[in-house]
C-alpha cells in the first residue's frame, strides 16, 4: 500500500470480476459472455476497416453508434450517449448526478459495482432488502432519495419488472432520478427506452457485451432526455473526450444494423435457458424465473462455495457470491446447448453423490 494513496483509496474495496482462466480447458460460464460470435456484419466491417486510419482520433461522440441505436429504437440521436462499456457509463452517471450531499438507494441483491461507485465518489447510499423471493418492492424505498438504481432484469437473480411497474415508480417520484440498468433486457424483457421520451427523470443504461456478443469491444449506452445526457457529456469530456475507439464504433453500428442475427442468437440463448431450467427443476434444483442469459441456481444440500468448487473440479466455471443471502446460489451463464447439457449432467451427478453420503 503506497504512502501516497489518499484515505478514500485506502478504504476502497474494488469490484471483483469473474475468474478469467489463461487456458480453454474449462467451460467458462462465470462472466455472462455470449456463447456465439458477433454478427457476420460486424466481422465484415472490421475486416474492411483501413488500419491506416488509426492514426486519427475517433469520433468523440460515437456518432455512428448513436445513429444506429436511434434507428433501432426509433428515438432521436440526441437521446443516446455512447461510452466505453456500461461500467464506464455507470461510473460517469454516478459522478454526474450524485455527490456526498445526496443519498441514493438500490437493492441489497443486485449488481455489486453500485456500492463500489458510491465508495469511490463518497456518495451516501442505502441497500434496500429484496423480498424473500428476491423481488423488488419500491414501496420500501425512502422518499428522500436523490436516485434509485437497479438492474432490470436484476443481477444475479435474473428477475424482471414490467415497464408498467417502473413507469409507476417514475411518475410517483418526479424528483428522483431512476436509473435502470438493462444489461440483460434482450433475453426476455421489454425495454423501458420508450419511457425516456416522456419522463425527464429516467436514465437507461445498456451494454453490447451480452446480447450483441461484443464484450471485447467495450461499448455501453445511456439513453435519456437531452438535459441528462448533456451532464454526462460534460463529465465525460472532463475525463476522456474519446472513450470509444474507431473499430469499436464500427462494430457497434453493425451490431445494431444486423437485426436478423441479433434475433436469431438471443432466441437460441432463451430457448437453451428455458430447456435447461426445466431440466434442473425436474432434478430437484431451485431456479429463479430468470429473464437473462444466465441461470440462478441453488443445489439442495450443498453450500454454494462447495457447489462452485465441485463444478470447477469438473471443468466448469460458474459464479458464487459467497456471503449474505445468496451465498448458496450459483450464477451460471447460458452457453451452447452442448455445454449446458454437460453442465446439467455434472450437476445431476453432484446431487446424486451428495445424496449418497
Amino acid at each position: 500500500m503506497s504512502r501516497f494513496w489518499n484515505e478514500n483509496t485506502r478504504r476502497l474495496v474494488p469490484y471483483t470480476a469473474g475468474e478469467q482462466p489463461q487456458n480453454m480447458e474449462f467451460i467458462k460460464l462465470n462472466t455472462n459472455e455470449n456463447p456465439y460470435p458477433p454478427s457476420p456484419l460486424v466481422i465484415k466491417r472490421i475486416k474492411e476497416y483501413n488500419p491506416e486510419l488509426l492514426r486519427l482520433y475517433p469520433n468523440s461522440e460515437g456518432a455512428f453508434i448513436k445513429k444506429a441505436v436511434s434507428e433501432f429504437y426509433n428515438i432521436p440521436q440526441e437521446s443516446v450517449f455512447a461510452g466505453n462499456g456500461s461500467d464506464e457509463i455507470l461510473a460517469l452517471l454516478f459522478k454526474t448526478f450524485f455527490d456526498s450531499g445526496t443519498k441514493i438507494g438500490f437493492p441489497d441483491v443486485t449488481y455489486s459495482f453500485y456500492p463500489v461507485y458510491c465508495a469511490l465518489y463518497e456518495i451516501p447510499y442505502i441497500q434496500v432488502p429484496v423480498k424473500d423471493d428476491f423481488s423488488i418492492d419500491f414501496a420500501d424505498y425512502p422518499e428522500d432519495l436523490k436516485g434509485i438504481v437497479f438492474a432490470n432484469p436484476n443481477a444475479p437473480t435474473g428477475l424482471y419488472l414490467e415497464p408498467a411497474v417502473i413507469e409507476e415508480l417514475i411518475k410517483s417520484r418526479p424528483n428522483t432520478l431512476i436509473v435502470v440498468d438493462e444489461a440483460y433486457i434482450d433475453f426476455g424483457g421489454q425495454s423501458c427506452v420508450p419511457l425516456t421520451q416522456r419522463y425527464d427523470n429516467l436514465l437507461i443504461v445498456q451494454t453490447l457485451s451480452k446480447s450483441r456478443a461484443l464484450a471485447g469491444q467495450r461499448i455501453g449506452l445511456a439513453i435519456g432526455c437531452r438535459e441528462l445526457l448533456d451532464g454526462l457529456v460534460k463529465v465525460k469530456d472532463s475525463f476522456n473526450s474519446y472513450p470509444l475507439d474507431a473499430i469499436a464504433q464500427i462494430a457497434g453500428q453493425a451490431a445494431f444494423e444486423d437485426r436478423e442475427y441479433f434475433d436469431i442468437t438471443r432466441k437460441k440463448i432463451i430457448n437453451t435457458r428455458e430447456r435447461i431450467k426445466q431440466r434442473l427443476v425436474e432434478m430437484g434444483a431451485e431456479v429463479t424465473d430468470t429473464k437473462t442469459n444466465f441461470l440462478f441456481v441453488r443445489i439442495p444440500g450443498i453450500p454454494g462455495p462447495d457447489a462452485q468448487k465441485k463444478l470447477r473440479d469438473n471443468g466448469v466455471l460458474v459464479r458464487n457470491f459467497n456471503g449474505g443471502r445468496i451465498s448458496d446460489w450459483l450464477r451460471i451463464t447460458v452457453g451452447t446447448d452442448e455445454d449446458m447439457d454437460r453442465v446439467a449432467d455434472i450437476i445431476k451427478r453432484i446431487m446424486e453423490e451428495s445424496a449418497a453420503v
